[in-house]
């Protein structure tokens, strides 16, 4: 289990790029295309990569869509569409957030409305590195990113251990825990302002954060009795929703109503995934294929997306109410950790050699995509929903 609730770090160097960024590799799956001709490069760039990872968009040559214009009179026109880019701007950084939100306006158009734009949600991950001539340190800060690997922005520069970042339901705070106080706390940072504070201080370890739907209740697994089990928090008060005193729990998250929450137990000495129902109590196993299964991540279609071990880690997608008989590999077999979902209910992303990756999970959707390149390890991704 320490392999669940521990974040390995290795050694880090070097700078972000977003000008690296692979290639998508298109399945046969059918695209629109589109033609871009905007006087502004970065606009360009930054809306051609996300139109891509979109899903929905082939980029390049002669397109049904076209794009074109100056700043302040950009249009996309085509297949009985059109929209004008939503907002002016006047420079590299403010093109980028025009071109995101023209990006999100045009899934939503030529999609009629059943896929939902992600170029505005962003990722919060750990750059995680040890330092040097440090034998047990493991120092990991927090940074955030966009889906299109451009403005990367660290967080923190604290050197202690932080783990288990969370989005909370407001879209700009987290949830995380770091021993930046001496010993591991429970700490929320608003990440537009940097302000952060401790939030729950437990004696023990806590091994895992999330926060409810509504924002009003925190899933954590919590040490302080003894054992670590998962607990839910609200107010002052607190509620223990598991007993397993020969075993220890990790990596609590909620269903889209907040009435259940699944978690990884190795009560059977292998991590599997189990959903207990907050008001009774009731819990039942999900998986059991592989000799492991983790980092589940429950999202707003009701499927929950986790890693299983059947011989190396993939990624696999599942319905709760049938568990791992209705899995649906999306990867190949790799070192595969912590998906996240988008709020399209398609995309994910993942870490892998130490890189965060865009995964498809339609069959005949696109392989996966890496959002940028540097030396280092990037691991932990939540994905703002």
């Amino acid at each position: 289990m320490k392999k669940i609730i521990a974040v390995v770090c290795l050694s880090l160097a070097g700078t972000l790029s977003a000008d690296t960024v692979v290639d998508v590799n298109v399945s046969g799956r059918s695209k629109i295309s589109v033609e871009m001709h905007v006087s502004h490069p970065m606009f360009s760039r930054c809306l051609a990569k996300n139109l891509e990872i979109s899903g929905l968009f082939s980029v390049g040559g002669a397109g049904a869509i076209k794009v074109s214009g100056v700043p302040g009179a950009i249009r996309a026109e085509g297949v009985g569409k059109a929209l004008n880019c939503p907002v002016p701007f006047t420079d590299d950084r403010s093109a980028r957030m025009a071109a995101r939100q023209l990006s999100d306006a045009m899934v939503s158009a030529w999609s009629d409305g059943k896929q939902k734009g992600f170029a505005l949600d962003r990722i919060i991950f750990l750059d995680c590195g040890k330092s040097r001539g440090a034998k047990t340190a493991r120092p990991s800060e927090l940074c955030v990113t966009y889906p299109d690997g451009f403005d990367i922005r660290k967080l923190t520069s604290d050197g202690r251990m932080t783990v288990f970042p969370r989005w909370q339901a407001d879209g700009e705070s987290i949830l995380y825990i770091s021993d930046k106080g001496g010993a591991p706390q429970i700490w929320q940072m608003n990440t537009l302002t940097g302000r952060r504070s401790v939030k729950f201080s437990f004696k023990g370890t806590p091994a895992g954060v999330a926060v409810s739907p509504d924002g009003s209740k925190i899933a954590a697994i919590l040490s302080f009795q003894g054992n670590p089990e998962l607990y839910v928090l609200q107010g002052g008060s607190y509620t223990r929703l598991t007993n397993t005193p020969l075993a220890s729990e990790g990596q609590p998250t909620w269903s889209p109503d907040g009435r259940q929450i699944a978690y990884v137990s190795d009560e059977t000495r292998h991590p599997q995934i189990y959903v207990v129902d907050i008001a009774t109590r009731q819990k039942r196993r999900l998986t059991s294929r592989g000799s492991m299964n983790f980092d589940p991540d429950w999202g707003k279609d009701g499927r929950i997306a986790y890693i299983t071990r059947r011989g190396a880690a993939q990624v696999a997608v599942m319905s709760p109410n049938s568990g791992d008989a209705s899995a649906h590999l999306v990867t190949e077999q790799s070192n595969w950790e912590h998906p996240s979902w988008s709020r399209d209910g398609r995309h994910l992303v993942a870490n892998r050699d130490k890189a965060l990756f865009l995964i498809d999970t339609l069959e005949d959707g696109d392989k996966p995509r890496q959002l940028f390149t540097a030396n280092g390890n990037w691991i932990s991704p939540s994905w703002q929903k």
